[in-house]
This record gives C-alpha cells, sequence and structure tokens, in this order.
C-alpha cells in the first residue's frame, strides 16, 4: 500500500529571496555546464548551489562540492532564506504549459511517500539506474539531510479521487508561482487541513505507484535508511523512511509522455541497403525518401500507425530515411535473445530497437551513450550540424513507451531500457524541500 503523510516542508521566503522564479531549478540530471552558470548567476541563493553544486579547484574528501551545498543549506535556514512551514501540509502542484500547439494542465500532489524497497512493496521501478548517479546522490544526501528535489511517481487513480480532495481547498487560494526557463508555470498551494490530508492518504492506501522520473534519487533515499540503520540512527518514525514525490494520476488529462529519439555514435558508416540487408527477414522495409528535411513527415507516418514496432531510421552515409516494421520473424529472433524478457517488454519500441537491431543484427554492443532527443526538430539540428564529421551514423525515431506499458510491465518485476520515456514538463526543483533528519 502506498503510505503517503504530510510533513512540515522548508521553503524559500519570499520576502527574502524576491520571485520564486529566481531560486528554482530544473532536476539536476538535465542541467548542463552552461545551464548551471546561468541558474548560478540569477540567484545567489538560487536551489542550484544546493542540487548540483560547482567543482571547485582544491576540492578534496572534507571540503568539496556536497560540504558547500550543506554549508549553504544551513546558512540559508540561520538567515532565513529558508524556512520551515508551521504546520505538516500535503502540497498541490499545478503545471500549466502548452506542446504541440496544445494547451495542457497537469495536476499532482508532493507529500512524504514511506520507502518500499523494489519488489517488496507496491512501489515499482520502470527503468535502469546507474551506480555513479546514486553514489553522486548519496553523498549530497548524506551532507543536507534532505530531499532536495522530488520523485515523480504515477498511480492509477480513474477518478483523480485522491487529487480532487485537494483540488477542493485551493478554490480561490492565490498559489505561490514559479516560471521556468521553457515558459511552463508551476504553482503550489501548502494544504494543512488534516481532514483533506486524511483523506488523500485513504484514498492512495490502496494504490500502487510507479516511478515516473527519479529512479537514482529514489534508490538513494532507500541506501541512505539504510545508512543511518547500520549506523544504529534508524526509528520507525524518522522521516528518513520516507520520500518527498509529487504524485500524478496516470489518467489526469495533463499526463503525457513524448519519445527520446536516438542518434548513435560508435557505429560505422552504413547505406540504407546495407541497413535493410542486415535487417534481413526481421523487419518489413521500405526506403521512405532522402534529405533531413523529411524528418517531420516520416515522424507523422510513424505517430499515425501508433505501433511500437515501427521505427523511422537515417543513415548518415546516403542521406536516407528507411520504415522498418518488425514481422513475426523479427519477434521470433528478439524473443530467442532475449529469453529472460516478457513479452510486454519485448513489445516495446526502445526494445526493438536496442536489443533485436542494434545488438543483435548490427552486433554493436557497447556502444558510446547516444545523443537522445525528444522533439523531431532536434534530430535535425543535430544531423545538419554533424555533416562534415559523420558523428551519428544512424538515427532512429522511435514511440515511447506508454503509461499503460510502465504499468504492465513494472508489475511484473521487469525494468525498461534507460530513456525509454519522458515525462514533460520536468518537476521543479526548490518549491520544497523535505527535511529527513529527525523531527
Amino acid at each position: 500500500m502506498a503510505n503517503v503523510h504530510a510533513f512540515r516542508g522548508i521553503r524559500y521566503d519570499l520576502g527574502h529571496v524576491g520571485e520564486l522564479s529566481n531560486v528554482v531549478a530544473p532536476p539536476y540530471d538535465v542541467i548542463g555546464t552552461e545551464f548551471q552558470t546561468k541558474l548560478y548567476d540569477q540567484h545567489p541563493a538560487n536551489i542550484i548551489r544546493l542540487i548540483l553544486n560547482r567543482e571547485e579547484p582544491g576540492d578534496d574528501e572534507n571540503s568539496n562540492r556536497y560540504s558547500r551545498a550543506a554549508r549553504l543549506f544551513r546558512n540559508w535556514r540561520g538567515e532565513g532564506l529558508l524556512q520551515t512551514e508551521p504546520d505538516p501540509a500535503i502540497y498541490a502542484y499545478h503545471q500549466k504549459f502548452s506542446f504541440a500547439g496544445v494547451d495542457y494542465l497537469r495536476r499532482g500532489f508532493m507529500a512524504r511517500v514511506r520507502l518500499e524497497t523494489f519488489g517488496e512493496g507496491n512501489i515499482f521501478p520502470h527503468e535502469e539506474t546507474h551506480s555513479a548517479a546514486k553514489a553522486d546522490r548519496l553523498q549530497l544526501i548524506k551532507a543536507c539531510r534532505a530531499n532536495l528535489s522530488q520523485i515523480f511517481g504515477i498511480y492509477p487513480d480513474a477518478e483523480n479521487v485522491a487529487q480532487e480532495c485537494l483540488e477542493e481547498e485551493i478554490i480561490d487560494v492565490v498559489p505561490l508561482e514559479a516560471v521556468d526557463h521553457i515558459g511552463v508555470k508551476h504553482q503550489i498551494w501548502p494544504v494543512t487541513n488534516v481532514d483533506s490530508i486524511m483523506a488523500v492518504s485513504s484514498a492512495m492506501a490502496e494504490m500502487p505507484i510507479f516511478i515516473a522520473d527519479g529512479h537514482h534519487r529514489y534508490e538513494t533515499a532507500c541506501n541512505y535508511r539504510e545508512y543511518l540503520s547500520a549506523e544504529g540512527k534508524l526509528t520507525d518514525n524518522h522521516p528518513a523512511n520516507s520520500v518527498l514525490m509529487m504524485c500524478v494520476s496516470m489518467y489526469d488529462p495533463g499526463m503525457i509522455v513524448l519519445p527520446t529519439h536516438r542518434l548513435f555514435r560508435g557505429l560505422p558508416p552504413l547505406s540504407s541497403d546495407e541497413l535493410i540487408q542486415r535487417m534481413g527477414d526481421n523487419f518489413s522495409t521500405r526506403i521512405a525518401g532522402e534529405g533531413l528535411d523529411l524528418a517531420e513527415s516520416i515522424w507523422e507516418l510513424i505517430e499515425d500507425e501508433d505501433s511500437q514496432g515501427t521505427l523511422g531510421l537515417y543513415t548518415a552515409k546516403d542521406e536516407r530515411w528507411v520504415i522498418a516494421k518488425i514481422t513475426q520473424a523479427g519477434y521470433r529472433r528478439l524473443a530467442e535473445v532475449s529469453p529472460e524478457q516478457s513479452p510486454e517488454w519485448r513489445s516495446l519500441g526502445v526494445s526493438i530497437l536496442h536489443r533485436l537491431l542494434v545488438e543483435t543484427l548490427l552486433d554493436a554492443r557497447d556502444l558510446p551513450t547516444p545523443e537522445y532527443v525528444h522533439q523531431v526538430e532536434e534530430v535535425a539540428n543535430c544531423l545538419e550540424n554533424q555533416q562534415e564529421n559523420a558523428t551519428f551514423p544512424l538515427t532512429a525515431l522511435v514511440m515511447p513507451a506508454t503509461l499503460e506499458d510502465i504499468r504492465a510491465i513494472s508489475q511484473l518485476g521487469e525494468r525498461m531500457p534507460a530513456k525509454s520515456t519522458y515525462f514533460f514538463p520536468k518537476l521543479l526543483s526548490g518549491l520544497v524541500i523535505n527535511p529527513v533528519d529527525q523531527d
């Protein structure tokens, strides 16, 4: 069961920092060096200094970006820039945004959610994680003793009962508001009414939760809990038994999942004819045209077909597009090379692309990390910029996994290939912080 409860969050005092927009940031793992500098310059108390502090010359085991983040966190609390909520709250959280000419409203709430070890409870991951990222986040949580960013969890509440418990509380209440760097409007409302909090907790009690984003931070929270337990510092009501999570119904109208297209590095150059030959009877194929200007129309064809088994492939050697559809022979071959995986996992476009096409038919394993992009115009831009040095011999347009795919595969105890999903827009760090030292 999902154990959801209120907490006394730590929030920026706008009387000290001015506009909330100036001190928030996207999740650390989507922030490059240039954007990090921009956020540093935006405000001296921007959350970037906590979630992704810069490395400095002379850093060592005792003085480093984690210790600096911890010192700033203490100072900002002591100076009143960050203040603790007077009463336990669940935070209603709305995001207003546009995509492809359509306006959306995504509604959710931030709360403490009791940690459960994956495979032992009702909280499920859907993607693989990497140890280096978890080691980095563990050092940060040890230093600051707080969840500085929220996990993104989704749950199957078809009637949106849990969310509606909060919506009634925030009618005609002015929200705290921030606008991010791409124009998304983020609004939060602390809800402290005990009856509403209990209603949310009750509605969530029988719900499974699927981690949409923040797998590394969720597993890090579990590792931190185990660290405290080994140190003899963990009690049953210790806040480190829970993690800060944004919960959104899978049925919320604002839930959209974007594709993650791949531009592959490290492959030898191959023409469309060579690619088709390597694919054999595992795919039915056709040449769809030549030139980067076809990228948008190729993607429209794939979207219209709405099939995980259809890929759009661009070979830089001859600048041609190939539409490829997996055949029954292809599914049989994929089952042969992935016997440990379920049919649901093998039906995913990213599984077909990576396990069958790239790893098996092209015999390309241990490639450098691909360039990941989410919009077709980004694909064309990357390919235009690489024409001189052929950085990306093969590009793949691939359908995103659906919310139901996530639910089905997660409940089977499997994890999707990395970057199977991209939930848009990202949540903001700095709206509320969850302390995980002893209350």
